[in-house]
């Protein structure tokens, strides 16, 4: 350990669902092998997944008005004035983080972003790179803020905590709902659409998933999806960030594209089934639970983005060609080896 670093920390990361959801974990082993206690600076809207965090003091949220041009360089010297007699933890490395980091009177640590490989890697995916950016996961590389060492990802894991009360309230909206048996969530969107399985795939995965006795729910907060699919287990858009989570903690497993939810659904111990396209595990945002799985294609053209942003030229081959038997059958085993 080392011991002229403060006690004390605000860190920052900004956005986006999943890699605010990621540093949970990473802030409960500092906790636990530093007796660190810190302040979270994030946006307002992802406040909750921090929420009952064991580690955290106190959480800063930020709007969006306010982290936009002159009104963040008012609120980052607010931020600065709250937070004094703290070091800061960069884990977002952008130009608002630097507007925090040119303010701040006591140390600094950032963690390797690997910004540039990644894209040399995106250009020209070589060998050297891929290794490079296949040996941390992102939360191993958050860790590298104070770590000398990488701590095994299995240490890292996020972990959301979720009250009693919580969990008694999801119990009763999804029996509200009719559902009676176990029950699988299904997160059916992404941020960018050419992350997305398509649409009448999970239409197709859902007779499959009951014919195995098994009910389901359809979590997300994309309202303009899935009007035509009038069924009350069809939740899209109807519940909180706390909500979501506690559902996905009575899940028995999550099917999902790479997304947010499906970190939120590692962070409350529920199996992942995650369905990789654009994407790929040398970005670090794999799903990290002991019973998580991902399927993919083993494409030349993939990764093709860093997040999934880029247009695809070839009909999204590497979705289209994941079949919903595949990925019912990956579900099954799934619950099998999870006991679920």
């Amino acid at each position: 350990m080392v011991r002229d670093l403060p006690d004390r920390w605000a860190v920052f990361r900004a956005s986006a669902l999943g890699d605010v959801t990621l540093i949970t974990g990473v802030l409960s082993w500092w906790h636990q092998s530093r007796d660190a206690r810190f302040t979270v600076i994030t946006r307002s809207s992802l406040s909750p997944i921090l929420a009952g965090h064991p580690a955290v003091d106190e959480i800063i949220g930020i709007t969006q008005a306010e982290i936009n041009g002159h009104d963040w360089w008012r609120k980052s010297r607010s931020i600065v004035h709250d937070c004094t007699g703290m070091g800061l933890i960069d884990l977002h490395r952008s130009l608002r983080s630097l507007a925090l980091t040119l303010r701040w009177e006591g140390p600094v640590r950032h963690y390797p972003k690997f910004g540039i490989t990644r894209r040399l890697y995106n250009r020209m995916p070589l060998e050297f790179l891929e290794r490079r950016l296949g040996a941390l996961n992102v939360p191993q590389r958050y860790a590298l803020a104070l770590d000398s060492t990488p701590p095994p990802a299995s240490e890292l894991r996020p972990v959301i905590h979720l009250s009693q009360d919580e969990i008694a309230r999801a119990r009763q909206h999804l029996g509200h709902v009719g559902l009676t048996r176990p029950f699988v969530a299904l997160h059916p969107f992404a941020t960018h659409p050419d992350k997305a399985w398509p649409m009448g795939y999970w239409l197709s995965l859902i007779p499959l998933i009951e014919r195995q006795g098994l009910d389901w729910v359809i979590v997300g907060k994309n309202p303009d999806h899935l009007q035509a699919l009038d069924d009350p287990r069809n939740l899209t858009g109807r519940t909180s960030l706390r909500e979501t989570c506690a559902i996905l903690s009575q899940a028995r497993a999550l099917v999902t594209a790479d997304s947010g939810p499906m970190h939120l659904a590692t962070a409350v111990g529920t199996p992942v089934v995650a369905l990789f396209g654009p994407t790929s595990k040398v970005w670090g945002f794999y799903p990290s639970g002991e019973h998580d799985t991902v399927l993919e294609r083993a494409l030349g053209c993939r990764p093709c983005s860093l997040h999934g942003s880029t247009r695809c030229r070839n009909g999204r081959e590497c979705l289209t060609g994941i079949e919903p038997e595949e990925v019912a059958l990956r579900l099954f085993t799934t619950l099998e080896r999870s006991g679920g």
